[in-house]
């Protein structure tokens, strides 16, 4: 399951994005028609969509804690919620470059992207977008009212995403609030409800977003100063490694309330205590990462920064046990 970071690998003869990882399956085995297409959805990263799923998978395993347990149609929510993250981050990230273009042509990390690169134009790229999300929405109308509304309603995040980096130093929280709104579409898919717990994780996962974005941010900083593009890489400069501390108990704090709100004390303590010790990997993980952290290299920073799809995926399986037990 490893999302390796490679090398950058791209040159304007292959078409190939910069910052993708080497023998990516885009790259080697799509039909050539298709790749600037896929490459708009970061079909050659995987790591976005791995990072939009988990919060959904948190979301589902925390809600059958509830008491009730899995059900049968959670089969259908977590397969579902696979397919929609990666279709609902391709339309997002074909709109993120749709208005980044003019931006992504002066950074050296994103200039090789479809349309900065003139792959394909500004209306293919639209026309792209619609069909992703049409799709994505085939799979949200499955789901009850309440998750179906969760779900329109995470559009308008979607859709003002791409522009904070132009009025806010905090354009991770906005990313934050639109990348784990799976954990309430889909606590609310399995329970018809959305209760304090839900938002407990929902909070817990922007703070975790926070963390892994401004590392992430901390590649382009030089570039972002040259053409004003704001980001809290920058914001916070050689005070970073501070903020990201705070991030990480602040996400652990938060998902650990999520727990103990959820989880009924008569249903003993074992079910508790598994799904703390996720959490406290899932924290040690992050940890590790800022042990070997050196925010000055950019190639340190992504490694770290795909290093948190296995971050995100631990909590998982202690949290299904748990619902199991």
């Amino acid at each position: 399951m490893s999302d390796a970071p490679g090398t950058p690998d791209a040159t304007p003869s292959s078409g190939q994005v910069a910052d993708a990882t080497r023998d990516n399956w885009v790259d080697r085995w799509a039909p050539s028609w298709s790749r600037p297409y896929l490459r708009l959805s970061r079909a050659d990263r995987a790591i976005g969509t791995w990072l939009l799923l988990v919060p959904c998978l948190w979301g589902l395993a925390l809600a059958a804690n509830d008491g009730h347990g899995f059900r049968r149609w959670d089969i259908w929510i977590a397969a579902s919620c696979a397919i929609g993250a990666f279709l609902m981050r391709g339309a997002g990230c074909t709109w993120n470059d749709i208005t980044d273009r003019d931006f992504d042509a002066q950074v050296a990390r994103t200039r090789s992207r479809p349309l900065p690169s003139g792959q394909v134009t500004t209306k293919q790229a639209t026309v792209w977008m619609v069909a992703q999300a049409a799709l994505a929405a085939l799979i949200l109308f499955s789901y009850n009212a309440l998750a179906i509304g969760l779900g329109v309603a995470s559009l308008a995040l979607v859709a003002i995403y791409p522009f904070a980096k132009r009025f806010t130093w905090w354009p991770q929280v906005f990313l934050g609030l639109a990348f784990n709104w799976g954990a309430l579409l889909a606590w609310a898919a399995h329970a018809g409800e959305v209760p304090p717990g839900a938002l407990f994780l929902y909070a817990a996962g922007i703070a975790w977003t926070l963390f892994y974005d401004t590392i992430y941010a901390h590649q382009d900083k030089e570039d972002d100063a040259l053409i004003g593009v704001k980001s809290t890489a920058r914001l916070f400069g050689a005070k970073s490694g501070r903020w990201l501390t705070l991030f990480m108990i602040a996400s652990l704090l938060l998902f650990t309330a999520a727990i103990a709100t959820t989880l009924h004390p008569d249903r003993g303590l074992a079910p508790m205590l598994l799904a703390l010790a996720g959490v406290w990997a899932f924290g040690l993980h992050m940890v590790w990462q800022m042990r070997g952290l050196n925010l000055d290299d950019p190639a340190a920073c992504l490694r770290a920064f795909r290093s948190n799809r296995n971050a995100g995926l631990i909590p998982v399986p202690f949290l299904a046990v748990a619902a199991l037990l």
